[in-house]
């Protein structure tokens, strides 16, 4: 159980809800944009949005967006220190700074004392890129894994944030190496309990970047490790949101409106099923009633296996010649012509979840 630190109304560690994070790609400075990224973000399932504090102008224009933002903010912050105070005066919820690169123990000192009065937790994040020019030397040649040096390096620069006194901090090593950045977090796990940020670096594009992400986090996640997330996607930052989410999701630890599963097909598929079962994606999505119910909807190619492979979902459609079944918890309940076939499962959801809160008011 690691310790809980809070960034405004979020809970990060200690057993609470796992939260999803991302990161705005467009400058700070520019504020419609910044805001306008970060509603997309919180529609798509954001809990927490990062944002870049590089210079005086996104400083300048931060306590606008910290006052209209619908999420809490974390201010990303390298080299100067006054750059975070800046950030703390203008209400950012937490602070994601390298304590190594800001300055002499003295700033480290300001910079905790001014976030310890406000009650502002600190991302401490290394990456293999932040490593000592001595440490990297000793992980290109093999006397030190990466996955140990990362670890390590966050240890020690949490030490000079406690030696101030500042204790609401929480962790992240990240590299593109999974099998580095699983190491780093295990080791970290094993040897600390400060909550952990965890996420794959520099993953790639989206196809890329979902296999990574899913290779690691859900290794850690699986083996209880991990207390806030981001899965880092070059692309749309919402996919990030949406990414992490559906993760927690297919991992039992955290609802996300509709599972959509369906089967990889075979020779006695009869139906154009994935036309069909990205139809019913599409259709759920844009369903403002059934978005937001958590429900397990199946669309599976044939109706010998169908249903009883897909007996957990709550409704679904099984591929006949020329017809779906439409069935319920692996129970048929009647023939649809393939035109409204989707339809028909649509209405079959909406019943149930009517039928669901009927039995919860009552």
């Amino acid at each position: 159980m690691t310790r809980q630190v809070k960034v405004k109304d979020i809970l990060i560690g200690g057993g609470a809800v796992i939260p999803v994070q991302s990161m705005l790609n467009v400058p700070t400075s520019d504020k419609a944009a910044a805001l306008r990224q970060i509603k997309k973000l919180e529609k798509a399932g954001c809990d927490i949005v990062r944002l870049t504090v590089n210079d005086a102008a996104a400083a300048k224009a931060l306590p606008e967006i910290v006052a209209k933002s619908p999420v809490p903010l974390i201010a990303d912050i390298h080299f100067d220190y006054r750059l975070a105070l800046a950030s703390l005066e203008a209400g950012i919820a937490k602070l994601r700074i390298n304590p190594g690169n800001i300055g002499d123990s003295k700033r480290v000192m300001i910079v905790a004392e001014a976030a310890g009065e406000r009650g502002v937790p600190i991302r401490i994040g290394v990456n293999s890129g932040s490593l000592r020019e001595d440490v990297r030397e000793k992980v290109r040649s093999g006397k030190l894994s990466l996955g140990l040096a990362m670890g390590r390096h966050a240890l020690a620069e949490a030490k000079l944030l406690e030696k101030f006194g500042f204790r609401d901090i929480v962790l992240s090593v990240k590299a593109t190496n999974v099998a580095e950045t699983v190491r780093a977090y295990e080791f970290l796990h094993e040897n600390c309990d400060y909550p952990l940020h965890i996420g794959i670096t520099e993953a790639g594009t989206v196809e890329d970047a979902l296999l990574k992400s899913g290779a690691g986090l859900g290794h850690l996640l699986l083996n209880g490790i991990g207390d806030t997330l981001r899965i880092s996607i070059t692309g749309p930052v919402e996919k990030e949101a949406v990414a992490g989410r559906k993760l927690l999701q297919f991992l039992g630890l955290r609802p996300y409106g509709p599972e959509v599963v369906s089967c990889p097909t075979c020779g006695r598929t009869q139906v154009a099923l994935e036309k069909v079962a990205e139809k019913v994606g599409r259709a759920l999505r844009a369903d403002k009633e059934l978005r937001a119910f958590d429900c397990k909807v199946a669309v599976m190619g044939c109706v010998v296996n169908g249903p009883g492979e897909a007996s957990a979902a709550d409704a679904g459609l099984a591929g006949g010649k020329g017809y779906f079944l439409l069935f319920s918890k692996g129970k048929a309940q009647r023939r649809v012509d393939p035109e409204n076939a989707v339809e028909a499962l649509l209405a079959e959801l909406r019943a149930l979840k009517n039928t669901k809160k009927a039995k919860i008011n009552k």
